[in-house]
């Protein structure tokens, strides 16, 4: 069983140690530069307080960065927009932390860190840095979360014909959980999806089916240095859009299901 439906993309937003914002990724993304990494990079989001981007984890720095960038290049203001939160790990640091200081001293675990490890964390924070009483959703599905977060929020968008707010994010595994958990990198990806709209970049129609599809391979020097994060799933798509390509991704969106998506300008 299939359904078919439409949404427009409003507006974009990127970060990584390469990327530090929709611009940069385009150039990068169309062959015009060459990105390089910056390892010491930390993304600094201007609707987080000083005292809470100090104090905030490095999955919400990330999360809150390219959900700030997408909702500005969308033009909207982030407290109105229905927002899905989609992450395949959480903060894995503060999930090695929180592992080895209940192994060692239970008693020493830091409040402050150990609401940081659940894994609404970032919409939480999103949610009081921008006074949003909107709908919100924090998601997982391994190695699908992008694409579960696309249909979750393009459904949202679809069905309630409002505007959502899709930010997908993931970062390195430390410590021990390195053993069982492959993505080395950090990355993250947000759009804001809304139904017919005048101010749509591009256009998607999107198609459930029965069975999981992963995304289309590519031979980018992107997709090869994240080709283990979860959110990095988005690369294809994005690569779509900054080089304003039409045509058809499948997308994995859970263990028994895809999404084929089709771009148009």
């Amino acid at each position: 069983m299939s359904a078919t439906f439409e949404v427009d993309i409003e507006g974009v937003g990127v970060w990584s140690p390469e990327l530090p914002n929709w611009d940069a990724a385009r150039t990068a993304l169309c062959g015009i530069v060459r990105a390089a990494a910056d390892p010491a990079a930390r993304p600094a989001p201007t609707l987080l307080p000083p005292t809470e981007r100090r104090r905030a984890p490095e999955a919400v720095l990330l999360a809150i960065e390219v959900a700030q960038q997408a909702c500005a290049m969308a033009g909207r203001e982030p407290g109105e927009l229905a927002h899905v939160f989609a992450s395949a790990y959480g903060d894995l640091a503060v999930n090695d932390y929180l592992c080895a200081t209940l192994a060692r001293a239970p008693l020493e675990v830091s409040p402050t860190r150990f609401h940081n490890s659940v894994h609404n964390a970032p919409a939480g924070y999103w949610a009081i840095a921008t006074g949003c009483m909107r709908s919100s959703t924090a998601i997982s599905a391994g190695a699908a979360t992008f694409g579960a977060g696309l249909l979750e929020a393009a459904l949202f968008a679809h069905s309630e014909s409002a505007p959502v707010l899709l930010a997908a994010y993931d970062v390195a595994a430390v410590g021990p959980l390195q053993d069982a958990i492959a993505c080395r990198s950090r990355f993250a990806a947000a759009l804001v999806l809304a139904p017919r709209s005048a101010r749509a970049h591009a256009r998607l129609r999107l198609r459930t089916h029965a069975s999981a599809a992963e995304l289309a391979p590519s031979a980018t020097l992107l997709q090869a240095s994240h080709c283990d994060n979860p959110a990095a799933r988005s690369l294809p798509l994005l690569a779509a859009l900054a080089r304003r390509e039409s045509g058809v991704l499948q997308v994995a969106a859970g263990s028994s299901a895809g999404l084929e998506v089709e771009i148009s300008f």
